[in-house]
């Protein structure tokens, strides 16, 4: 072991630290952080900027436009990456640092790694304040930073040079940690970053972190068993933990021998192909209906790596079984417990093996062919409602949403990846999509973060080279952040952009509309005489834009244009845009409705019809709900 000394700045140090670290799981072994998005102002421009220039060989540096969509890319990045590689994000401080906080919860809130590296304000403190430094009165060490405390795992400021060994130690173990992981942020003052320091070279030595896949404890699995084999009516929820641990083939395998029937939530659609025979689509508020019924009935509900959020659940109100119960394999014991479950703590491969395996033990088990065949004729019967939804009878015709999909189901291959977020997508994509492999199906509903498309598809792209990726967009969520077009032109990066143009937000719009808020600020129109946003729909040409930051854009009129431009984009090696103008959210988008509630509180007092109405639909619901103990 050596016991010599290098002599570098903090900033220095701590990309080369980073450009030694690797993670293995599976006997695979890969780079942790692969490259560095940056954005360069006074609060990091002499540290990280310099430190970068110094390392161009070992550490990629990738210039980005906006700092929260940096952290979407390198968000993005993880989750192809199966959280085994990410990026690391370095700002300035002030607004530079405020803007990673969306980024950094939508990181944390879907348990993925990321670095983020903001300069904060001077630790010496020779001039108060400096530039973009936020002064509170009853504390001089708070800056904007702190911040992003609570949307991080892990979160250190690095007020000395020699702070930074145990603070770099301590983030890469938390971005490692299977069952910890998230947003993690080392804050760094500026003068800090550049000063001078003599590290040790033990500190640089090459770092392997080994992914672990905790083993169910016996006696968890024991009782898992036996609520298993006691079940009439079981069903699985998958959630993206079965992604996480890449226990997809793990899940068919228990599938395979059991017949149990596995609903997906969001994060979890595709951990099995479409059609496998016991796959029912998604759950939940945004669910199939052969999903949702048989959550209903279900009367042993087995959740596999999902945290159960409102839409899953219904806002508790899906799971309607007298005596229904829940058995939860999940890596953390936080998520293991939920709904009174029994848990099982445990990677979700490793557990979902050896809950085949003990199952399999003195007598197979399986359920009754009845149930079998009840599900296997529902999911038919909405097979037929999905066909129905993306047929297009008149090609002339403006598409609507679901024939946009519809388009994209009869183009895609294994291969290609659909990224989404927020607005209306979200419901189409969960109740219609049909995945066709693990990672095909990206919709980031954990924080559903409007902006979240365009970044995060150059951050798949860069994942996975080769691989069709398209991002979905809603004109709401392209106006909120089109400025990574920029730079998907500047790596020249092929991903395809599909551009939706309804005037405004067509989910929120209607759900405004049940709630007696009549729409009010959900469409993008002219201001009428009365006042309200009701008159002719802006002239915006968001196609004219993204041409003007430097994509290749295609203008579909109608289906027959929809077809043929999504197919040249597909084949085409440089940043495209399909720009389609679809029907209104006045009119309806083909899908089949909400198929399960979800809780919006509506006024308790109002004067207007609708209102009145919305409260009365309201309370019908909410005595459904029910706690799970």
């Amino acid at each position: 072991m050596s016991t010599g000394t290098r002599r570098l700045t903090t900033a220095q140090a701590l990309v080369a630290f980073l450009a030694r670290q690797y993670t293995e799981r599976d006997g695979r072994r890969q780079r942790l952080i692969t490259a560095t998005w940056g954005i360069f102002g006074h609060g990091n421009v002499a540290g990280m900027g310099q430190a970068l220039v110094e390392s161009a060989a070992t550490m990629p540096y990738l210039q980005g436009r906006n700092e929260q969509a940096m952290v979407h890319a390198a968000a993005g990045y993880a989750r192809q990456s199966g959280r085994l590689s990410t990026h690391a994000v370095t700002t300035s401080i002030g607004p530079g640092a405020t803007n990673l906080v969306t980024g950094a919860a939508l990181a944390t809130v879907n348990h993925l790694p990321v670095l983020l590296l903001p300069g904060d304000t001077f630790a010496a403190r020779p001039a108060d304040p400096v530039l973009q430094q936020l002064e509170v009165p009853g504390a001089g060490d708070v800056t904007v930073n702190d911040c992003l405390r609570p949307v991080s795992r892990y979160f250190d400021r690095v007020t000395r040079p020699e702070a930074l060994v145990p603070a770099a130690l301590q983030a890469v173990r938390t971005l490692t940690d299977p069952a910890l992981t998230g947003a993690v942020t080392l804050a760094l003052p500026q003068d800090v970053q550049a000063q001078a320091h003599d590290w040790p070279e033990e500190f640089f030595a090459e770092r392997v972190w080994h992914v672990r896949r905790p083993a169910p404890d016996p006696y968890e699995l024991d009782r898992a068993v036996r609520a298993v084999r006691a079940a009439d009516r079981p069903l699985i929820v998958a959630g993206g933990g079965v992604h996480h641990s890449a226990a997809e083939e793990a899940l068919a395998a228990l599938a395979d021998a059991t017949g149990i029937p596995v609903a997906t939530t969001q994060a979890g659609k595709g951990s099995l192909r479409h059609d496998h025979p016991a796959e029912v689509g998604g759950i939940g508020h945004t669910g199939t209906a052969t999903a949702d019924a048989l959550a209903r009935t279900a009367d042993l509900v087995i959740g596999v790596g999902t945290r159960y959020s409102d839409f899953t659940t219904a806002s508790a109100t899906l799971f309607a079984h007298p005596d229904v119960r829940f058995l939860n394999l999940n890596i953390t014991g936080f998520d293991a417990h939920k709904l009174g479950a029994l848990p099982l703590v445990a990677d979700a491969r490793t557990a979902l093996e050896a809950l085949t395996t003990a199952l399999a033990e003195t007598a197979r088990h399986r359920v009754a062919p009845a149930y079998v065949r009840e599900y296997t004729e529902a999911k038919t019967a909405w097979e037929r409602r999905v066909t129905a939804a993306f047929a297009a009878p008149d090609p002339a015709a403006r598409p609507t949403q679901a024939q946009v999909l519809g388009a994209l189901d009869a183009l895609v291959g294994d291969d290609d990846i659909l990224i989404n977020a927020a607005g209306s997508l979200p419901g189409d994509l969960h109740k219609l999509w049909r995945a066709r492999s693990p990672r095909q199906y990206h919709v980031e509903y954990g924080y559903s973060c409007m902006g979240y498309e365009i970044p995060a598809a150059i951050g798949v792209q860069l994942a996975a080279p080769g691989r069709p990726v398209w991002a979905l967009v809603g004109d709401g969520t392209y106006l909120m952040n089109p400025t990574e077009i920029v730079t998907a032109v500047q790596l020249e990066l092929p991903v395809k952009l599909v551009v939706l143009q309804n005037h405004g937000y067509a989910s929120i719009g209607g759900l405004s509309a049940q709630v007696g808020a009549e729409r009010l600020g959900t469409a993008y129109r002219r201001r009428a005489p009365d006042g309200t946003f009701t008159g002719e729909p802006l002239p915006v040409d968001l196609a004219a834009n993204a041409a003007s930051l430097g994509m290749r854009v295609l203008r579909a009129e109608s289906v027959r244009d929809l077809r043929e431009a999504l197919a040249e984009a597909r084949s085409f090696d440089r940043p495209t845009c399909v720009y389609a103008e679809t029907e209104t959210a006045d009119t309806l988008s083909g899908p089949p409705p909400a198929q399960a509630w979800w809780d919006v509180p509506v006024a308790e007092t109002a004067t207007r019809p609708s209102a009145l109405k919305a409260r009365e639909e309201y309370d019908r619901h909410v005595a459904d709900r029910r706690h799970h103990l």
